[in-house]
């Protein structure tokens, strides 16, 4: 399992440990990585993850790592958190497509993987009505009220809810819940480019990432959106955002660019355009950047040459680059957390290669889903 930041011990992450899960897939075939060490890695995934403590079927949030017990996230959320759920539920699916082989092992891998997230009861997050609902605890019940509706990074969590076999959900807690009768869909342009879904200006870029490590976004459309344009267009939007610099930050340019979570010098939070989302304080977060790269090649490659040969010294470390930096404030941060650096290496190998893609959309279940939803693929 995934820690939650360099610094955090036994503290592991559910969702952080998906992407990890998918950036191992990419260190094979780049050759940094052996088959069967990845391989026995996920299977002892796996086995935590059967003994850890579940909530009709999803995980928790935090965990601790050696004794698979739930660490609370905050004072009621003590229980199954269903967009980490997802997230993790993700990673375990490419790999069950990856690891394909007729062996005995890779064989196991897969039985395992199937067994586990057919045990998510997606069902009881609805509360019987159209939407799903982030957590539950045993302590508090549903009082955290959260529903997971659009536009955000949990699109993810409806296309698995939708494809399981065992719990389904139905098509109208997507249209109803998710997409909340159409109100999640924007249609406004911000410098000159529309923006299908979402806040003004877009919101944090982890939106375009979470969901999309796996779910390929090229040519896919439903009633609300194409999603590559979405994709795309946040990403220009929050990059001519940080040219035009309306807040005068230091140094944000055509290659210091991109606003998404991350430690900041105040703490941990959200970072927007214009406060949409959350807020623009002057920090710039490398992942923001470069796991657009699928969709923003030349302009992330740019950003990457700024942030490795101009602020090597400062920015990189033993784990690639650090969280974030801000010039305002002459800080740069010294930690790693597991959904910044993951998403970088995945989305870097879905441009080079398309693979964590193409593994996962290898997957019956999740094509069933994206059916049951209306989603479709038009050539570009």
């Amino acid at each position: 399992m995934a820690r939650e930041r360099n610094t955090s011990g036994n503290l592991i992450t559910t969702g952080g440990t998906g992407f990890g899960i998918m950036a191992m897939i990419a260190g094979i075939e780049r050759g940094f990585l052996q088959r069967d060490e990845v391989l026995d890695r996920v299977l002892q995934i796996c086995n935590f993850l059967d003994n850890a403590d579940r909530y009709h079927g999803a995980w928790a949030h935090w965990y601790n790592g050696t004794t698979g017990r739930t660490i609370p996230f905050s004072a009621k959320d003590d229980g199954g958190d269903l967009v980490e759920t997802a997230f993790l539920v993700q990673g375990l699916i490419a790999a069950r497509e990856y690891f394909d082989r007729d062996t005995p092992l890779e064989d196991s891998l897969r039985n395992f993987v199937d067994t586990l997230w057919y045990d998510i009861n997606w069902q009881f997050y609805t509360q019987g009505q159209n939407v799903l609902f982030w957590h539950w605890s045993p302590n508090f019940g549903f009082e955290m009220n959260m529903r997971i509706s659009g536009w955000n990074e949990a699109l993810m969590v409806y296309i698995l809810a939708a494809a399981s076999p065992t719990y389904p959900v139905s098509a109208d807690a997507y249209h109803q819940g998710w997409a909340r009768n159409g109100n999640m869909v924007n249609g406004s342009h911000y410098y000159y480019m529309p923006l299908p879904l979402g806040y003004h200006f877009g919101g944090p870029l982890f939106f375009a990432h979470y969901s999309f490590l796996g779910l390929d976004p090229r040519g896919l459309h439903d009633q609300y959106a194409d999603y590559w344009l979405q994709n795309r267009n946040h990403t220009l939007i929050n990059r001519q955002y940080c040219i035009v610099n309306p807040g005068n930050h230091c140094h944000y340019s055509d290659s210091i660019w991109g606003l998404t979570a991350s430690d900041d010098p105040f703490g941990y939070r959200a970072h927007a355009p214009f406060n949409y989302g959350g807020t623009d304080n002057g920090t710039i977060t490398p992942t923001a950047a470069l796991s657009s790269m699928p969709y923003t090649p030349e302009e992330s490659m740019s950003a990457l040459r700024t942030f490795y040969y101009y602020l090597y010294n400062d920015l990189w470390g033993p784990y690639g680059f650090k969280d974030a930096f801000n010039f305002d404030e002459r800080w740069f941060a010294d930690s790693y957390i597991a959904i910044d650096q993951g998403p970088i290496v995945v989305m870097i190998e879905n441009y080079r290669s398309g693979l964590l893609w193409d593994v996962f959309m290898k997957n019956q279940d999740v094509h069933n889903g994206l059916e049951k939803l209306g989603f479709y693929y038009e050539e570009p």
